[in-house]
C-alpha cells in the first residue's frame, strides 16, 4: 500500500481502472486520484492478485490452495499428489495449481516446513509461506512486486534486518530449498526487500462470515490467505475513507480472488481515493500504533487531529503511567459530564442536535459503519444500475449484511436490515 511515506523512485504502472490514475500527492507519495466524478457505490477498482499464499499451515486443509475457496465436504477435495498437504477443489484447480498459488517451490518445501513447524514461532510461518510463494514468481512478476512501496523504516535500512536474516537462514537450513528453483538474485537483501513489501502491501482474505448467535456478538473472523494486489497497493490510508474494499472469495467465477473497491459516496474528479487499512472504529491509539509499526508513518488526518485532543486520550496515558485512579476521583461530576458529551459525539450530534461540535466526522460513523455488534465493518452502497440509478442498499464489507438506508438519517433509525 502506498502509505504516507511512499517512495516514488520507480515508474508507476497505470491501474487497470479508468476511474482512477496514479498521481503524486504532496506529503503522501504515490496515490490514486479520481479521473472523473465517481458515483456512490461505483466500483473504483477490481484488481487481480499478483500473489496469493495461505495464512497458515492449518489453512491448507480448509481452503483450496489455488482459488482459496472453502473446500466442499462433497464431493471430497483433491489432495496434492506431491506434498500431500495441500488440497484443491474437485474440478480443475489441481491441474493448474503449480502455475498459480501452489508453485513447485512451495509444494516441495511444505513437508519440511510442516515437520519443522513445532520448533518455530507461529508468527514466522506466514512469512515463510510468503517467501516461498514470492521466490516462485516469474521474473517480471517479481520485479512488479519489488516496485511496490515499503515503509519508511524499511526503505532507510542499509542492510537486511535481523528478522529477515533469520528467515533467510531458515529457508536454506531447515527447508533445504533446491537452488535450481530459486532465482539467481536469491539473497538476504532480496529476502528483506520482499518481506518489507509484504508487510506494507498484503491484503488479508478473510474466512467466511457466519451469523452471530443471538443475542451474542458477531464471531471473530480469521484470515484464510494473504494477497498482493499491485494496483490496489496504491491506495493510501485515511481514517475516514471515501472507499472500501470487498472480497468475495467463495463466489463463482474465475476471478473470485479479485479485490473490489467501491466508493462510499460521491468522489469529485481529482480527489484522492482512500481506504482504511483496518476497521474504521479503532481508537486513535490503536490506529496510530498500527500505522507507525506496519507502515512507518503517523496519521494527521482531520479525524486524528480532532481525536488527539480528546481528554479521553490524556486519561488513557495517565492510566498507563499511574493508574489514573486519583485523577478520576478528583474529577467527580466533571467525568460524568465528559462521558455524556462523548455519548452525544458517538451518536453524531452536539448539544444543539447538529452534526458538528467536537466530533465533526460523526456523520461517517452513523452513515457508513455497520451497527452489528463486534463487526467493525464499513458500509458501501451497491453499484449503480446500468442506467446510472443509485442504489439505496448498503453492504457491509465484513459481515456482508445489507441495509436499506432511509432517506434521512434523522428518520428514527439507521435503516432496515434486509437479511434478518
Amino acid at each position: 500500500m502506498a502509505g504516507a511515506a511512499a517512495s516514488s523512485s520507480s515508474a508507476s504502472p497505470s491501474p487497470c481502472s479508468p476511474l482512477v490514475r496514479v498521481s503524486e500527492v504532496a506529503g503522501r507519495g504515490r496515490a490514486l486520484v479520481a479521473s472523473r466524478r465517481i458515483l456512490p457505490g461505483e466500483v473504483v477498482l477490481a484488481d487481480s492478485p499478483l500473489l496469493l499464499y495461505p495464512s497458515s499451515l492449518a489453512a491448507l486443509s480448509s481452503y483450496c490452495s489455488r482459488c482459496f475457496r472453502s473446500l466442499p465436504l462433497s464431493p471430497p477435495p483433491l489432495r496434492c499428489p506431491s506434498c500431500s498437504l495441500a488440497f484443491f477443489c474437485p474440478c480443475c484447480c489441481c491441474s493448474h495449481s503449480h502455475s498459480h498459488s501452489h508453485p513447485v517451490l512451495l509444494c516441495r518445501a511444505l513437508p519440511l516446513l510442516s515437520k519443522a513447524s513445532s520448533s518455530l514461532s507461529p508468527d514466522l510461518i506466514p512469512s515463510l509461506l510468503f517467501l516461498l510463494s514470492a521466490y516462485s514468481l516469474p521474473s517480471p512478476s517479481l520485479l512488479r512486486l519489488l516496485s511496490l512501496s515499503s515503509s519508511a523504516s524499511a526503505s532507510a535500512s542499509a542492510s537486511a534486518p535481523p528478522e529477515a536474516l533469520a528467515l533467510h537462514s531458515l529457508l536454506l537450513s531447515s527447508l533445504h530449498l533446491p537452488r535450481d528453483l530459486l532465482p539467481g538474485s536469491f539473497s538476504p537483501d532480496l529476502t528483506a526487500a520482499l518481506l518489507a513489501r509484504d508487510k506494507t502491501n498484503a491484503f488479508a482474505l478473510m474466512e467466511p462470515s457466519a451469523a452471530a448467535p443471538a443475542p451474542g456478538p458477531a464471531p471473530t473472523r480469521g484470515v484464510r490467505a494473504y494477497g498482493i494486489y499491485p494496483d490496489a497497493a496504491f491506495f493510501n490510508h485515511d481514517c475516514l475513507p471515501n472507499a472500501c474494499r470487498f472480497d468475495y472469495v467463495d463466489g463463482p467465477g474465475d476471478r473470485n480472488a479479485d479485490l473490489t473497491v467501491r466508493a462510499l459516496h460521491e468522489i469529485p474528479q481529482g480527489r484522492e481515493v482512500c481506504i482504511s487499512y483496518f476497521p474504521a472504529n479503532w481508537s486513535y491509539k490503536e490506529r496510530q500504533t498500527r500505522l507507525l509499526e506496519d507502515y512507518g508513518f503517523r496519521c494527521e488526518c482531520d479525524r486524528c487531529r480532532v481525536e488527539s485532543q480528546w481528554k479521553e486520550n490524556d486519561r488513557d496515558q495517565d492510566d498507563d503511567e499511574d493508574g489514573g485512579e486519583e485523577e478520576r476521583m478528583e474529577e467527580g461530576e466533571g467525568a460524568e459530564e465528559d462521558g455524556e458529551e462523548m455519548e452525544a459525539e458517538e451518536e453524531g450530534e452536539d448539544e444543539d442536535g447538529d452534526w458538528d461540535g467536537d466530533f465533526p466526522h460523526a456523520y461517517f460513523f452513523v452513515r457508513f459503519l455497520c451497527d452489528r455488534e463486534n463487526c467493525g465493518g464499513t458500509l458501501a452502497p451497491l453499484p449503480p444500475s446500468a442506467d446510472g440509478t443509485l442504489s439505496n442498499v448498503l453492504e457491509c464489507n465484513v459481515c456482508g449484511r445489507l441495509r436499506k438506508e432511509e432517506e434521512e438519517l434523522g428518520g428514527g433509525g439507521n435503516g432496515d436490515m434486509l437479511d434478518e
